[in-house]
């Protein structure tokens, strides 16, 4: 029951909050140019589900996200294992990697735009790039945080490279490697926006444009809305992921135990 107890609290938190802000917004008289009423914003909401508008978008954002984190994600395993196993390759190539994540992928944005075009590849591109970086650097610090003592033994006992990488490296660096993938999942979706803002057909970014062209901020609002469930339902599923294969992680049992019997992700 604490699980259900803890849901409902947090749910008459959201509600109350919900209402303070209708009624300061009345009460002040605010114009809803500014910041409209919740009511205003369920509103919207309601229209463009009800229009499909929103679903037609949320599907295209959708796909342009885990496009860019598949791509992303999979490049910056890759490469942090590389790095991780191999100090030369990290003295030619990690400084590159590094003075590439410097720039700030909003002023690549326009740059990917113009060499990709307005459709599908130029939002996986910036997502990717986005999503990048923080798998890689999680990578090669979980890849070299094993136990030099549990590596010296399995070499000791004849194990090879491989070995000592799939039965002992690797185990140890998925907590890790998950942490990564959290905030990865996070970042494609922004890259994905902030690509559709530079230019794109469809999305919602391009549908927040457009309603800041014609001033509606109650519809910005409802996408901004779309956007924060979105995240947090990928968040959640990389999370539950981690659950069931960090089962063994100590770290994910104190997890299980602390947690509400019945609680969220």
């Amino acid at each position: 029951m604490s699980g259900f107890r803890g849901l409902g609290l947090r749910l008459l938190t959201v509600l109350a909050v919900l209402a303070v802000w209708e009624a300061l917004v009345r009460g002040l008289s605010i114009p809803a140019y500014i910041l409209p009423p919740p009511s205003a914003i369920f509103t919207a909401l309601y229209r463009g589900l009800v229009s499909w508008l929103y679903v037609d978008h949320i599907w295209i954002t959708l796909a342009e996200t885990l496009l860019g984190f598949t791509v992303g994600t999979a490049l910056a395993f890759l490469l942090g294992t590389i790095i991780a196993l191999s100090r030369r390759t990290e003295f030619f190539l990690y400084p590159f990697i590094v003075m590439f994540q410097a720039m700030p992928k909003v002023a690549l944005a326009p740059l990917i735009i113009v060499w990709f075009g307005l459709g599908l590849t130029s939002k996986v591109v910036n997502a990717a790039l986005v999503a990048f970086f923080p798998l890689m650097v999680n990578t090669i610090v979980g890849l070299r945080s094993a136990d030099e003592d549990r590596v010296n033994l399995m070499r000791s006992l004849a194990a090879t490279p491989l070995q000592i990488f799939w039965m002992l490296q690797l185990p140890n660096a998925l907590p890790y490697i998950f942490a990564g993938l959290e905030i990865a999942m996070i970042f494609a979706l922004i890259g994905a926006i902030v690509a559709e803002f530079v230019g794109a057909q469809a999305g919602l970014g391009m549908l927040i444009q457009s309603m800041n062209f014609s001033m509606d901020v109650a519809g910005q609002f409802s996408v901004l809305l779309i956007l924060s469930i979105l995240g947090l339902c990928l968040n959640g599923v990389i999370v539950g992921i981690r659950r069931r294969v960090l089962f063994w992680d100590e770290r994910e049992k104190m997890e299980a135990r602390t947690a509400p019997k019945g609680g969220t992700l």
